[in-house]
C-alpha cells in the first residue's frame, strides 16, 4: 500500500491544545482506517517541523481525502509526500533507460 510522510506545523489552536494529543492520533488514525488506509507511526520532532507521521492509504485520492479532512480540523499545517520504499524504487530504477 502507498505510504505518504506528513511534516507537520502546529497552528496556535494546535499549540494550545496539545494536552489533546493523544485524542487527535485516535481521531486520524479513524479517519485513515474509514478511507482504507493505516497510521503507521508519528513522532513528535525538534527542528522546523513540530512532527511528522508516517501514513498508508489504498490510493492518492484517498491520502488527499485525508489529509484535507485533517486540514479542516485546524490543529495544524502539513506538507505530504508519497514515499517510494526500496522495492518501489528499485521496479522503477529498472525501467530507465541508458
Amino acid at each position: 500500500m502507498p505510504r505518504y510522510i506528513s511534516l507537520m506545523s502546529f497552528t496556535d489552536q494546535g499549540i494550545k491544545s496539545i494536552k489533546d494529543w493523544d485524542k487527535r492520533i485516535a481521531a486520524t488514525r479513524e479517519r485513515l482506517a474509514k478511507s482504507g488506509g493505516a497510521l503507521v507511526e508519528v513522532y513528535l520532532t525538534l527542528g522546523p517541523y513540530d512532527a511528522v507521521a508516517i501514513t498508508e492509504a489504498p490510493t492518492d485520492d484517498a491520502a488527499l481525502r485525508t489529509a484535507l479532512e485533517s486540514g479542516l480540523v485546524g490543529n495544524g499545517r502539513t506538507q505530504t509526500m508519497r514515499a517510494f520504499d526500496e522495492s518501489e524504487a528499485a521496479r522503477v530504477i529498472k525501467t530507465i533507460g541508458g
